[in-house]
């Protein structure tokens, strides 16, 4: 995929496309919203992760992300005391310029260096298709964390800022809708035990991914 991406035929594709879903934003009906459950109604039934904290967003924070629904809480699995934290926030259309903001770009600002980074899927037992998710390890100073983060619209997860992009404009084009939500996972690094906080943060997207769904329209 990666070749793909830096093909110039990709480039010029995605310019077409790009070009396309101006003139489809403009000029087409209104769009539609699909219903959906709101983030604050989530909850984590059926397995060992229990909610221990909602964590404040601040006015500054929200005004940046422009989300129309957000959700940022932390967990903790009561068999083990393994903690996580996740984050989603979700956009129901993209047509006003209102995008999700890339982890990519917002960890450094937040003074968060990534030393390694990876796609990786991640299988749920149950789904038809398994998690795309980035997986990036960062360090603040002696503190690492292992961060997860994918895009989620339409039963499709995408790792990849630009197929992220290409399906927000095939299906605009197609079904007059460009919602979609960032999903993202931290779990500090304890002990130097970077393996633990990996398994951590797979086994936590794997126990929530199916009863989040339910709140992100398909």
């Amino acid at each position: 995929m990666t070749g793909i991406i830096g093909s110039k035929s990709f480039v010029i594709l995605s310019g077409v496309l790009l070009t396309q879903a101006g003139l489809f934003y403009g000029f087409s009906r209104k769009e539609k919203i699909p219903d959906r459950l709101p983030l604050a109604e989530f909850t984590l039934t059926g397995t060992t992760w229990k909610n221990v904290e909602d964590t404040d967003i601040s006015d500054n924070e929200k005004e940046v992300l422009n989300a129309d629904d957000l959700l940022s809480r932390v967990y903790q699995d009561q068999s083990s005391g393994r903690v996580a934290t996740l984050f989603v926030a979700f956009f129901e259309t993209q047509r006003t310029g209102k995008a999700p903001h890339s982890p990519k770009n917002c960890l450094p600002g937040a003074g968060y260096a990534p030393s390694s980074s990876e796609i990786v899927d991640i299988p749920v037992p149950g789904q038809p298709q398994p998690i795309q998710a980035n997986r990036y390890i960062v360090a603040r100073g002696d503190n690492q964390s292992v961060v997860l983060y994918w895009y989620q619209s339409h039963n499709r997860t995408v790792a990849s800022e630009y197929w992220a992009k290409y399906y927000t404009v095939t299906d605009a084009i197609r079904y007059n809708r460009s919602d979609t939500a960032l999903v993202r996972v931290v779990v500090g690094v304890s002990g130097g035990d970077l393996e633990k906080a990996i398994k951590t943060a797979t086994d936590f997207a794997v126990a929530f991914f199916p009863q989040l769904k339910q709140h992100l329209p398909s």
